[in-house]
């Protein structure tokens, strides 16, 4: 069995040390993850339309999406900015609940309404407010697991 370790810095050495002493193999291509209880925060760091810096519940939060350095929030009360980059919202977000379906977009679980197949392996996902996203190929295989397709 190999697992991926997702846990603060601290605590990362020592429980690499523990998994290995016991056995279990670590890397990040392992189908299961270890987390530490309070590893997710309940809240992200963005700007309103209005330029304010504001805390927004990661539970309001439908899709993230790219355009070059630009990081758009989506959610069912607007569009906020981020000052991440997506690898890092990425690491911080459960990833039982969001998934990165391309370079440029990362969905919560919950808003997938529909999965459609698509050509050349593709998913198209409608969200609960409607919005069309593709799975890209690179992300296929990953989609398939997590939903267990």
């Amino acid at each position: 069995m190999k697992i991926r370790i997702s846990v603060s810095e601290e605590n990362r050495r020592s429980v690499t040390s523990f998994m290995h002493e016991h056995g279990i193999e670590t890397g990040d291509d392992a189908d299961y993850i270890l987390t530490e209880s309070d590893r997710f925060p309940a809240f992200l760091s963005v700007r309103n339309d209005k330029k304010e810096h504001v805390r927004l519940s990661i539970g309001e939060v439908t899709f993230i999406e790219a355009f070059g350095k630009d990081i758009e929030i989506h959610t069912d009360e607007g569009v906020f900015l981020s000052q991440d980059r997506m690898y890092q919202l990425e690491e911080l977000l459960d990833p039982q609940a969001f998934l990165r379906v391309s370079r440029s977009v990362i969905v919560a679980k919950r808003h997938i309404k529909k999965i459609r197949p698509s050509l050349s392996m593709k998913f198209i996902l409608t969200l609960t407010d409607g919005t069309l996203i593709d799975v890209t190929r690179s992300y296929y295989s990953d989609f398939k697991r997590f939903f267990n397709i």
